[in-house]
């Protein structure tokens, strides 16, 4: 694995690491203190990772407040920053689709504040809006584009069909879609399709909420979304992590630690350029670091994607029919 790839036809130098900040989302994860969540990307930054996802969803833009926080400390040229739009958010907290033309520019404006740059890198459009023309919101993304406003956009959560029709209508260079070794739904369409057209992909969920971390024993509860997540329950929680801590012998062999044996696994497929990680710590953020660079062979990899096919489960879609 490179420690800099370039992010499909976007031409952006990245790290194959993202720094994801979806953990600033209370109503999925608590309150994180976030002295501790600066200290991570701060430890990330330092261990050669210059790439930061955020959305204005997370926290309903808590996320980008506290990215922003961390941008204004280090030279804007080292980092590269995405973040999405999607949700119109309503004075009593709840939410609907909107990706229509004044509301995506008004929320542009607004995640530039809050980010504290001239420019975002990376713009996408966090899920698929039924109602507004593809038509419309392209033209919106490339107006923000010609103000400078955005460099590059592109999509997360859309179907193949869905990008392959987004695409029809401008440069959608970028896709973030779930992927992991236990969810590997992907290859089938998405991957090739993205591999086919030079589109740059990072992957969300990519430690599959923790569950691959080789943190956990099977036998823990939880008090964020997890505890209602059919994969953190039972015997499906305790086949996974007992097949994930069964590799530890193989990361040993290679001086990582579990985390880093599957992150490095994942990113060996060849579509996928970035894998998102969410840390709530520098350690954790070093740890997510400390993959860079680092390949396994061939009959390893496959040992791995053998060991983790352990049964199914079915996915927990929040109201806006996505997983995230």
């Amino acid at each position: 694995m490179s420690t800099r790839v370039t992010f499909g036809a976007t031409g952006l130098r990245v790290s194959p690491i993202c720094f994801g900040t979806w953990q600033l989302s209370p109503r999925f994860w608590g309150p994180q203190p976030e002295e501790a969540l600066l200290a991570a990307m701060r430890a990330a930054y330092d261990g050669g990772i210059n790439f930061f996802d955020t959305a204005d969803a997370y926290g309903d833009g808590l996320a980008e407040t506290v990215l922003g926080a961390f941008l204004a400390a280090v030279p804007r040229d080292e980092v590269v920053v995405a973040t999405k739009v999607f949700n119109h958010f309503n004075p009593d907290a709840s939410r609907y689709p909107d990706l229509s033309p004044a509301h995506v520019a008004a929320r542009c404006e607004a995640s530039l504040r809050r980010l504290r740059v001239e420019a975002i890198d990376l713009y996408l459009l966090h899920f698929y809006d039924q109602l507004t023309p593809l038509a419309a919101i392209t033209e919106t993304l490339e107006t923000l584009k010609a103000q400078g406003k955005i460099r590059h956009y592109g999509v997360s959560n859309f179907t193949v069909e869905q990008f392959r029709a987004a695409r029809a209508f401008g440069a959608y260079d970028a896709v973030q879609p779930p992927y992991s070794l236990l969810d590997t739904a992907i290859e089938q369409d998405l991957l090739p399709y993205c591999q086919a057209h030079n589109v740059g992909v990072m992957t969300y969920s990519t430690m599959h909420k923790g569950l691959l971390s080789g943190a956990y024993t099977g036998e823990e509860t939880f008090r964020d979304f997890r505890q209602h997540h059919p994969d953190f329950q039972g015997e499906r929680f305790r086949a996974v992590t007992a097949a994930v801590r069964g590799l530890a012998p193989m990361a040993a062999g290679y001086g990582l630690s579990l985390y880093q044996l599957i992150l490095a696994a994942t990113l060996m497929h060849p579509a996928i350029q970035v894998g998102v990680i969410g840390c709530k710590t520098a350690a954790q953020a070093r740890e997510a670091a400390g993959a860079l660079g680092k390949a396994l062979s061939r009959p390893d990899y496959f040992a791995i994607r053998a060991a983790l096919t352990v049964g199914g489960a079915p996915k927990v879609k929040d109201a806006a029919g996505a997983v995230k």
